[in-house]
């Protein structure tokens, strides 16, 4: 696994971290003991919405990781941190058939993992002037992907209570990030959270 951008990798600092690839969610009262704590792993920003972090990192994996291990030295960080959710692969999109047609596209590239496997998508949208309801882009892309799964022979069913993978897409704007986690992803990694 190669190592993420930490404290002596150069800091290449985004405009406005616009590539992001990492997002992390942040309790209430915990965003001075977050930054504190994340800016010794790599470059981070505020985002323009309230207690969302964002990171521009070589490996986001690595990155998780390492806040997972900074978390048992320091319980006040895991505290404070409501949610890593860090991007396999990224995208701009500039309308709703964008981002549909980006997310479909990369989703299907994942159906190996989620044959004949139970799953659902979760979308966090955070701003965007595009028309996304959560509720509307799940479904699309779910129905999508069993489609997709039932063509290949291969059928998998929809999932909301203890699924075998989840899809989790966060937008900050017009940028996305999407990545697929398995049930024992999710048990491995405790601040992943995708729901």
């Amino acid at each position: 696994m190669a190592a993420f951008a930490g404290a002596d990798a150069p800091r290449q600092r985004q405009d406005s971290m616009k590539d992001w690839n990492v997002i992390i969610t942040i309790f209430q009262d915990g965003f001075r003991c977050a930054i504190r704590a994340l800016h010794k792993l790599g470059p981070v920003e505020r985002s323009p919405y309230h207690n969302v972090l964002l990171m521009a990192v070589e490996d986001p994996i690595a990155l998780l990781e390492a806040i997972e291990r900074q978390t048992e030295i320091d319980p006040a960080l895991y505290d404070a941190i409501s949610r890593v959710a860090p991007a396999m692969r990224s995208f701009e999109f500039h309308s709703t058939e964008d981002f549909l047609a980006a997310a479909k596209q990369i989703a299907l590239e994942w159906l190996p993992h989620l044959a004949g496997r139970s799953f659902h998508v979760r979308l966090h949208r955070r701003g965007s002037r595009q028309n996304l309801r959560s509720p509307d882009v799940e479904r699309n892309l779910g129905e999508a992907l069993l489609e997709a799964l039932k063509e290949a022979g291969a059928p998998g069913t929809l999932s909301f209570s203890d699924p075998d993978a989840v899809i989790a897409i966060d937008t900050v704007d017009e940028h996305a990030g999407i990545g697929i986690w398995t049930r024992e992803d999710l048990t491995r990694h405790h601040l992943l959270r995708p729901d």
